[in-house]
């Protein structure tokens, strides 16, 4: 059992690699949806997963349009994160194969989990600053609007009211329910996944 300390400090390890596999992931998905890349918000994810995401992709290259080292990143830091959850509960760790998927598991949880957070705070905003123009809420729109569109398409405005994003919860609970069913097919502690 681990002491107070030891428990903090798991979590604050836990919270950092989460909030850099987060940078990780959308940086890519804003790569994918082609943002702004000039917006201050992309030039800090640029910044902040350049040191790691340089090196990779002289190894792994892009295709596509998708850039496969970011994908690969992405995987390692879930990976390097569960290895190291593992060993701090003085558990022995997974072979590398149940590791794998595993992170894939997790990392396409992060995705779903950083697309609730983006079209909920969009809808928040949508009603708070409707006309704004700061970077965050330029960025989100730019990420979520690709999400959106095709379900716009399907439920088109009632009175001005979008009926579009209750869609779009549907099916990312429909995505977590699959991924629930596929972390417990797979055995994974649904503990060590954040939004899991």
């Amino acid at each position: 059992m681990l002491s107070d300390i030891g428990q903090l400090f798991l979590q604050l390890l836990q919270t950092i690699l989460n909030l850099y596999l987060a940078a990780v992931l959308l940086r890519l998905l804003l790569q994918l949806v082609r943002a702004d890349f000039y917006n201050p918000l992309s030039q800090f994810l640029v910044r902040i997963t350049n040191p790691l995401l340089k090196p990779l992709r002289k190894v792994v290259p892009g295709l596509l349009g998708i850039d496969f080292a970011a994908v690969v990143l992405a995987l390692l830091v879930q990976i390097i994160t569960f290895a190291l959850l593992f060993s701090l509960f003085g558990a022995s760790i997974p072979p590398i194969g149940a590791l794998l998927v595993w992170s894939v598991i997790a990392v396409v949880a992060m995705v779903v989990n950083i697309y609730f957070v983006a079209i909920l705070v969009g809808i928040i905003l949508s009603w708070v600053a409707p006309q704004s123009y700061h970077p965050a809420v330029i960025l989100i729109h730019q990420l979520t609007e690709p999400v959106m569109a095709p379900f716009r398409r399907l439920l088109p405005p009632l009175g001005g009211l979008d009926l579009s994003p209750i869609m779009v919860f549907l099916v990312i609970n429909v995505v977590r329910v699959v991924l629930r069913h596929l972390a417990a097919a797979t055995s994974l502690p649904t503990a060590l996944v954040l939004g899991l």
